[in-house]
């Protein structure tokens, strides 16, 4: 009888003897004796970048479907099932189709240990070769020269942003980070940038290989609206919608989305943009989950994202308590310092299911001091917590769940 998926999931967080483990002769390896094809679509867009990725890919692959386009998306991480990671058409893998991937894969590796990370790349490669696509869309993992997606040579690559984030494995600056993140780019294909000023590491890598920069707001521009916005090239340009994802930051993800599919050598007509960006959903992002009090989860993590939440709450004030809880390795001041402006209230709980990743709630309540917050209230569980700040907020206020993709896991569907 074969495994069943909860166990697969389990063997393979045990496999490697390294949570993370970068490089890519390991998966390269794996890949030859499975004899994947070199690409898993005709057409491949591989989004990198510090924060914005999984908004990008949603943007991406809401436009793509809406031209009509058979699609494949991977992504990471997920919120509450492995299957999130990996779609066709929008509908998640199965666990019978992954549970045989994972069979190919292991009937593959033979001696070679490979980490979780690649062999849900490994899997999603494989079931998308399966699939007949006409665009595979795949979100780097970490960084970008040694993520395992990288085994892919990218038609278009799309950077977000670059920030500061995983500083232990990519590098203490952003130039540092930028050259990382920069390993996706190949000589001679596209690149879309989706800040103006990307770090230089980031140009030198485009102009030494030869890639061809779009580099938003200056190939393409953006021009906001009371009801909607404009995206604009030479000889070009698309009227489209808000998004229906709220930060304001999301019309620039939608931006580079557009960018990169007018880019490709896909024919997208004018009206799928407008329907795919108005579509776009991605779970965690300024997701409203409850009223009385207003509840909204954020996946926010690092300084960059916790400025982008500081801007929201400021173009959306009303007085905003927050549940908080990050993993040891994350920046915590500077999550903290970004937003205390904004936070009446502070309440913590612990992450449990991050192995040595996760903070006891008297160290976090430090950190969370140490950045600058002063009416902070520690508590032994999240849902605890969660119930704490819901009544400090009131019905006419909101509570702002926040600071890693295991609080918003936690949290989100919990009992109202």
């Amino acid at each position: 009888m074969p495994l069943p998926l909860s166990d697969w999931l389990l063997r393979i967080q045990q496999q490697h003897p390294q949570a993370i483990a970068m490089g890519l002769e390991r998966v390269r390896a794996v890949a030859g004796a499975m004899r994947l094809a070199s690409t898993p679509a005709p057409v491949v867009i591989t989004v990198g970048g510090t924060n914005g990725k999984g908004s990008t890919v949603a943007f991406l692959e809401a436009i793509a479907r809406a031209a009509g386009l058979r699609v494949g998306t991977y992504t990471s991480p997920h919120l509450w099932r492995f299957n999130e990671r990996i779609r066709v058409d929008g509908v998640e893998a199965s666990d019978d189709a992954i549970v045989a991937a994972f069979e190919r894969i292991d009937a593959a590796r033979g001696d070679t240990p490979i980490t979780y990370f690649e062999y849900a790349t490994l899997a999603a490669f494989d079931l998308f070769e399966r699939a007949g696509l006409d665009l595979a869309i795949l979100e780097v993992g970490l960084g970008g020269r040694l993520d395992a997606t990288n085994l892919v040579d990218a038609d278009v690559a799309v950077i977000t942003t670059v920030d500061l984030d995983h500083m232990d494995y990519l590098g203490p600056d952003r130039e540092s980070i930028g050259a990382e993140k920069a390993g996706i780019l190949r000589a001679g294909k596209i690149a879309v940038f989706g800040e103006k000023d990307p770090p230089s590491s980031v140009l030198r890598r485009a102009y030494a290989l030869g890639t061809i920069a779009i580099r938003g707001h200056s190939d393409y521009l953006v021009d906001r609206f009371e009801d909607h916005w404009v995206w604009r090239e030479p000889g070009f340009q698309l009227a489209l919608p808000y998004p229906a994802l709220a930060a304001p930051v999301q019309v620039d993800n939608a931006a580079a989305a557009v960018a990169a599919l007018r880019a490709s050598p896909l024919a997208i007509p004018e009206a799928a943009f407008a329907q795919g960006v108005a579509s776009a959903r991605v779970p965690g992002r300024l997701q409203r989950v409850g009223e009385s009090p207003e509840v909204v989860v954020d996946v926010a993590h690092n300084p960059q994202g916790a400025r982008q939440l500081a801007a929201w709450l400021a173009a959306n004030p009303k007085p905003t308590v927050a549940v908080f809880a990050a993993l040891g390795d994350k920046d915590i001041e500077g999550v903290v310092a970004a937003l205390a402006p904004r936070i009446a209230a502070w309440h913590l709980g612990p992450i449990t299911d991050a192995g040595p990743r996760g903070l006891p709630v008297e160290a976090l309540e430090a950190r969370v001091r140490a950045g600058g917050a002063t009416t902070v209230h520690a508590h032994e569980r999240l849902d605890a917590a969660l119930a704490a700040a819901r009544e400090a907020a009131g019905e006419g206020g909101r509570v702002l769940v926040f600071g890693s993709f295991h609080t918003v896991a936690a949290l989100a569907n919990a009992p109202r």
